[in-house]
């Protein structure tokens, strides 16, 4: 049982990783206001048609509730049993605030939580951690293949993250390439202590990266991705711009290309890259105004992103246990 000091200093610790990515949203808000000349865009956000805004939410969720089902899919892979759904649910949405942390490296912690709730080691909880981000990055980067096509000055980009994500999952199931890459880490004195931790993270990424699991999360990946890209679509059409499949392909192409570019970019919740990549694709492809491409930038990341955080933090203040796993060292 932790003492409130402990509980304290834990909360403290957590809050003051996600202080950067709270103050580079500021930040961002700022600078995309003003990129689009802040009277025009706040004066567009006034009259946007708030009444869709729901709808956006809609498919946001719709987003967070296929995450949650592979969420789910990976903790059978990995062995986990006996944890309710509904616990589940609690800890998986914890993990959205988690997600401005420099890198996004703050949603190890959902490995940890993992083994709290149910003993599972954390090494092969954060193997589950880690295909979630390479799954919806490959889902993302298909769901964008389409535009890639249409607009070849995204090809380089698209291929070497391309790249990188499939030889990592080729990588984890090369069985004695990876036992001798992990036999090499006894060898080396700061990192030596943490191969049993390395093991287990290995044998969960190895279970989780098999070519069945792998084809279906990321079948999943595409399908929730899919949903926020329609949100985005509607928040388009609201701002003027014609109903139709082309605004759609549009939507669905650069909500994921621009997912990628966050991801790839390690600021906190691709703070700064997503919104400008979001905003320079509408101002390049879809040749919008610079007003509305921060408004719909603006609106987009308020549905998602920072709905997301809201979502996270509104949990975190009935699971105060989240928030005091760490031990202040003396």
């Amino acid at each position: 049982m932790q003492t409130t000091t402990e509980q304290t200093y834990t909360a403290k610790t957590i809050f003051q990783k996600m202080l950067p990515g709270l103050a580079l949203g500021f930040l961002v808000l700022l600078v995309m206001g003003f990129l689009g000349d802040l009277t025009a865009v706040l004066s567009a956000i006034r009259s946007f048609d708030w009444e869709i805004f729901p709808l956006v939410i809609l498919f946001t969720l719709f987003n967070y509730t296929i995450r949650f089902l592979k969420w789910q899919f990976y903790q059978k892979q990995i062995g986990v049993k006996n944890f309710p759904w509904y616990q589940s649910a609690r800890l998986f949405v914890a993990g959205f605030p988690l997600a401005v942390t420099p890198g996004k490296v703050g949603e190890v912690l959902k490995a940890v939580w993992l083994q709290q709730k149910t003993g599972v080691p954390v090494g092969r909880g954060v193997s589950i951690v880690v295909a979630e981000r390479i799954s919806d990055g490959l889902a993302v980067l298909l769901l964008s293949t389409l535009g890639v096509i249409a607009y070849p000055q995204y090809w380089p980009a698209f291929v070497i993250i391309l790249g990188v994500l499939l030889a990592a999952i080729i990588i984890s199931q090369i069985k004695p390439l990876a036992y001798w890459l992990l036999g090499l880490t006894r060898h080396i004195p700061l990192v030596k202590r943490f191969t049993g931790a390395l093991t287990e993270f290995y044998e969960g990424s190895f279970t989780v990266f098999r070519p069945w699991p792998t084809l279906l999360s990321v079948g999943m990946g595409m399908v929730s991705w899919f949903g926020e890209g329609v949100g985005f679509y509607y928040i388009l059409v609201a701002l003027g711009l014609p109903a139709g499949k082309e605004t759609l392909a549009n939507a669905v192409f650069i909500l994921a290309f621009s997912t990628v570019v966050g991801a790839v970019s390690a600021l906190p919740g691709g703070l700064g890259a997503a919104e400008a990549s979001i905003a320079g694709m509408l101002a390049l492809v879809v040749k919008v105004s610079s007003t509305t491409a921060s408004v719909a930038t603006l609106l987009i990341r308020l549905a998602t992103l920072w709905f997301g955080v809201g979502l996270g933090l509104l949990v975190w203040l009935f699971s105060l246990e989240y928030l005091g796993f760490i031990k202040k060292k003396e």
